[in-house]
């Protein structure tokens, strides 16, 4: 491999695992207040896609006005969801969240696959970015730095949140202990509904940045990058955001260097994302930066 080719694998690696953190970051959140697995997360991502794909193909709207618009409807989806779903039976036993969270990504699917159909969709990027950017001898597609970038700025408008305001104290201070946080005072399912919605808003933007990369949705599309992202999260110590982050990163470039070191072994690609997983559960269970907590109950 010459020094070309590996700065263009590296950009790669480097997109893709900003797709999976910008999607983990929604698992970690969600787990860190309510040690829930929404399973529904990845279904999300699809419906932020087809939500900015209708913008464009259906209602005739420029890329800058359906991706935000997209956003926005999608968080209003995780809204509902978790005052549906999630917030009556956040009583009863976890058993309870996690079957109904597997009942909404079912349903998110189906309905998909009813409204939309099941026949896949070409996602159409804007122009300036199917351009090509020559950086010495190597050559990238410019959607890679836009969703670099864009990554990149949805990650520092995150931190900024959780470890710069009031909304974001509140949602640490959940992590730690819901009831105590709850008699100083402060709204609790106010706080846990903002996080649903902030991590849907992330995972949409995740989907419409997955399908200008991959441009070709369907209802099933957030299946393998919801499976991935849980696995960055569970790699960087779920429950902790930047541990999720690093995590994103981590498995992209893996993936992408694996198979271009080993062309031959593409085909397991994603056999060894589930490999990295077995192998973090058993020497190091809490991931990168996890710290081992007692089960809440």
């Amino acid at each position: 491999m010459t020094f070309d080719q590996l700065l263009q694998n590296l950009a790669n690696g480097i997109s893709l695992g900003a797709l999976y953190a910008l999607i983990a970051i929604g698992y970690t959140m969600v787990y860190g207040i309510l040690r829930l697995i929404n399973f529904a997360h990845g279904d999300i991502v699809m419906i932020g896609a087809y939500a900015a794909f209708y913008g464009v193909a259906m209602f005739i709207l420029p890329w800058w006005i359906s991706f935000p618009l997209a956003i926005l409807l999608t968080t209003g989806l995780g809204m509902i969801i978790e005052r549906v779903a999630y917030r009556p039976l956040r009583e009863y036993p976890r058993i309870n969240l996690f079957t109904s969270a597997v009942a909404v990504s079912f349903l998110l699917e189906n309905l998909a696959n009813v409204i939309f159909g099941g026949r896949p969709k070409a996602f159409e990027r804007p122009a300036f970015m199917n351009e090509m950017i020559t950086i010495g001898n190597t050559q990238v597609v410019s959607y890679t730095p836009f969703i670099i970038i864009t990554a990149v700025v949805l990650f520092g408008g995150l931190l900024y949140i959780v470890n710069r305001t009031k909304v974001g104290m509140a949602m640490r201070a959940l992590s730690k202990d819901i009831e105590a946080t709850g008699l100083m005072g402060i709204n609790t399912d106010r706080i846990i509904l903002f996080s649903f919605m902030l991590g849907s808003a992330l995972a949409a933007a995740g989907g419409i940045l997955w399908a200008t990369k991959f441009p070709q949705i369907n209802p099933w599309m957030g299946v393998m990058p919801g499976l991935k992202a849980f696995i960055a999260a569970v790699l960087g110590g779920i429950g902790n955001i930047t541990g999720a982050v690093i995590g994103g990163f981590l498995l992209g470039l893996t993936e992408i260097m694996v198979v271009a070191f080993f062309p031959s072994l593409s085909g397991y690609r994603d056999a060894f994302a589930y490999t990295i997983l077995i192998l973090l559960l058993l020497f190091r269970p809490t991931g990168i930066m996890g710290e081992m907590q007692a089960e809440k109950v």
